[in-house]
């Protein structure tokens, strides 16, 4: 995901999206997935690098979570460039053996 994020590689940030897939951010702002590929694509967030610090992932048949810890470095909704230290706190289910991504809820640690 952060990989695709920092390429801007909308085709392959979408595949990993379920069709449901929401964003939920810091703020509590919930950017359901064309609204935030589209917030990644014009720029209004911008991704640099994405160095992860843990990962801790739980599967229950064709659902899983993931809660992961990475350093970001971003620079989002007209703010300046910043290291920020998130965690994601995904949700995904596998539907025809893949895995998609279907809420992301972010917040510092």
């Amino acid at each position: 995901m952060y990989r695709a994020m920092i390429a801007k590689d909308i085709p392959a940030l979408s595949a990993v999206l379920d069709e449901s897939f929401v964003l939920v951010h810091m703020t509590g702002m919930r950017q359901p997935k064309a609204a935030f590929l589209k917030a990644v694509a014009n720029g209004t967030l911008n991704y640099a690098s994405a160095e992860h610090v843990s990962m801790e992932v739980t599967i229950s048949g064709n659902a899983a979570v993931l809660i992961g810890k990475s350093r970001v470095h971003a620079a989002v909704f007209g703010g300046g460039w910043h290291t920020w230290r998130l965690e994601q706190d995904l949700r995904l289910v596998k539907i025809n053996e893949t895995w998609r991504i279907t809420l992301s809820e972010a917040s510092t640690y």
